[in-house]
């Protein structure tokens, strides 16, 4: 059985075992990493593109080159790995586990905003730093108050809402298109808190919101959803969503006709496989993120494909590359593990990685991309915080 095997036990749930384990011999001679994330459930298709594969990139790096430059001589790092089951109470289990019984050096952020929420308390408990990539939330100021060792790489709730009306009140304001939206939004806490920050902003931006509808997170069919929205005659339309659901919605749009010259739809249009299933009718589609083209982000995407086997994405990918860079140079400028010292030195230092000089010194990122569009086979940034340089805004011309 190698590192990553997986126990197989009757009944065995996501705490039975990590997905790697290690020897005693290992054990003194790695620094131990530990990962929670989704393998299994309803967040699964957006871990297996933008979670997991990253930390499998980091560490065959880093282990390639010998492992982490610390003090005490370099050390190759050991990933420990748990499955949530995309359930937050398991994300939670998983990471006391990591903290109390595995005494990992280090703890990954968890994937998705409320997991991360969920398991912030655990990771200060042990006073382990969290530097959350996956979680975008209006809550960054009180939670870093209240947590001096929690750090957001992503944005807020509002940033990301409000980048998209302005992107489209652009569009209005261009006469482009009209001034209704459709809204939708998935029930949880990352599609609730962009919908109730998003309505007063679209509706200050002079929209007339003519459907707003809430649905589960996981259900299965949204052909209601699209056809009460199609229903409503929009000029635009705009989903607060996870993969799956932004896949089912797109799916549904096309299938419906959704007649719109602005659509937007949040976590996974930035996904290669978005671009994979949809083919010219993803051309246009707007969503969450986007990146800017360059030498360095076309190098990380190959990289990331000969290492992980799978392309990444066009938003969370880079972004979790960019954290693991962080937490390189922070590990190697402290020169160890201790965890206070790795808190502080993320507040004191600005770092190089693939999207450029990245500063959390304030316990959030500085400068992000929030809109991304797919043009001609990329998913490119046309709104942030922090950036100015952007790719202009081309309309949604109908469903190939």
């Amino acid at each position: 059985m190698n590192r990553r095997s997986v126990i197989k036990l009757a009944g065995a749930t996501a705490l039975t075992a990590p997905f790697g384990f290690r020897n005693a011999r290992a054990q003194d001679a790695t620094i131990k990493i530990g990962v929670v994330g989704p393998r299994t459930g309803v967040m699964a298709s957006g871990g297996a593109v933008t979670h997991w594969p990253n930390f499998k990139l980091w560490e065959s790096e880093i282990n390639a080159k010998g492992g982490l430059k610390l003090k005490a001589g370099q050390k190759k790092v050991e990933l420990i790995e748990y499955d949530d089951r995309s359930q937050p109470g398991e994300t939670i289990k998983a990471v006391e586990r990591l903290a109390a019984q595995d005494k990992v050096d280090f703890i990954m952020p968890v994937y998705g905003t409320g997991y991360n929420l969920a398991a912030a308390p655990v990771y200060a408990k042990y006073g382990y730093p969290q530097v959350t990539q996956a979680a975008v939330t209006d809550q960054m100021d009180a939670l870093t108050q209240r947590y001096p060792k929690l750090f957001f790489v992503q944005g807020s709730t509002t940033s990301f809402a409000s980048s998209a009306a302005n992107v489209m009140k652009k569009l209005k304001d261009e006469g482009k298109i009209g001034n209704k939206v459709a809204i939708v939004n998935v029930a949880d806490a990352f599609g609730i808190e962009l919908a109730n920050a998003g309505r007063p902003i679209f509706q200050q931006a002079g929209f007339d919101i003519v459907y707003d509808k809430s649905y589960p997170l996981g259900t299965q069919d949204l052909s209601p959803v699209m056809r009460a929205a199609k229903a409503a005659n929009p000029d635009a339309f705009v989903a607060w969503s996870y993969p799956p659901d932004t896949f089912g919605l797109a799916e549904q749009a096309k299938i419906e006709g959704l007649n719109v010259k602005a659509y937007y739809s949040a976590v996974a249009v930035a996904f290669p496989a978005f671009r994979g299933k949809f083919g010219a009718s993803s051309e246009n589609i707007l969503g969450a993120g986007g990146i800017q083209d360059g030498p360095a982000i076309r190098d990380y995407y190959k990289r990331h494909k000969e290492v992980t086997g799978v392309d990444a994405d066009y938003w969370g990918s880079p972004l979790y590359y960019s954290f693991l860079q962080i937490l390189t140079q922070a590990f190697e400028g402290v020169g160890s593990m201790d965890r206070d010292a790795i808190t502080e030195y993320m507040k004191k230092n600005i770092f190089k990685t693939i999207i450029g000089d990245a500063d959390i010194r304030s316990q959030k990122l500085t400068r992000y991309w929030t809109v991304g569009q797919w043009q001609d086979g990329f998913f490119h940034a046309v709104n942030g915080v922090g950036f100015t340089d952007y790719k202009p805004v081309r309309l949604k011309t109908g469903w190939a």
